[in-house]
């Protein structure tokens, strides 16, 4: 007669092979990124390594100078530069992969889609023919409405979105946003950083409420079809592997 089989023990051992397929998948992403960014960027390496050896050397002569040997607080330094060089290598790539997706159409609705926290992103809300779009982010600052491409008619198709949202969220702050280099707008790159500066003025059930009340302008935008929703730019898939570098540094 066939031995009965554990539930319990399949569900668990199932568990463990999911999470070692993740882990092999996050290494293979991280290295995948690691390989494209050190083509790119020559200074990459010999940024990682003056700061893992920099690390090294310090908490050696910290040791040394403080305990009598050199050999206590050594792995202190190993420890130490290589989440320095991770760091690194995360701030890079986030910064390589920035420049590469500037100036295309999509790029911010892309940007915000990545953004971390409990930010309600709903991306081309509005837009034309020409690829200048209206994204819609609902957050503890309230309503912020981020324009792309020609600023003379993202302009006026903020102020359009503006009236209609106005409309359902009566007196939710609502703050404008202009992506690009040039005077009063926001550099793609620091557009996350920017809205996340944003004075707090509503909590999380108000943010889902707006968020619920907000879910019929959608599709009355009709951008949908003329703006693509969050473009890939060339490098921009070492995302994933730019997150797992900022959650293992803690940065």
């Amino acid at each position: 007669m066939a031995k009965a089989t554990d539930p319990t023990k399949e569900a668990k051992k199932a568990l463990k092979d999911a999470r070692k397929a993740e882990s092999k998948e996050r290494r293979q992403q991280m290295w995948q990124a690691f390989q494209m960014q050190r083509k790119d960027d020559k200074l990459l390496i010999p940024l990682m390594l003056g700061a893992f050896v920099l690390s090294v050397l310090l908490f050696t002569l910290l040791g040394l100078f403080a305990f009598g040997s050199p050999w206590f607080m050594i792995p202190a330094g190993i420890a130490i530069g290589a989440l320095l060089a991770f760091i690194i290598f995360g701030r890079r790539v986030s910064s390589s992969v920035y420049k590469k997706a500037e100036g295309q159409p999509g790029a911010a609705g892309w940007a915000l889609g990545n953004m971390r926290g409990q930010w309600r992103v709903q991306q081309a809300v509005s837009g034309n023919t020409h690829l200048d779009a209206v994204h819609r982010v609902i957050g503890k600052p309230g309503i912020v409405l981020v324009g792309e491409g020609n600023p003379a008619r993202v302009k006026t198709l903020i102020g359009q979105e503006k009236k209609k949202t106005a409309r359902v969220v009566g007196d939710t702050p609502i703050y404008e946003v202009v992506v690009g280099n040039d005077d009063g707008q926001i550099p793609l790159g620091k557009l996350e950083k920017h809205i996340k500066k944003l004075p707090g003025n509503i909590d999380k059930s108000q943010m889902e409420s707006l968020d619920g009340r907000l879910a019929a302008l959608a599709s009355k935008g009709g951008a949908g079809a003329a703006m693509p929703k969050g473009p890939m730019p060339q490098g921009a898939k070492v995302r994933n592997a730019q997150r797992t570098a900022r959650r293992r540094s803690g940065s």
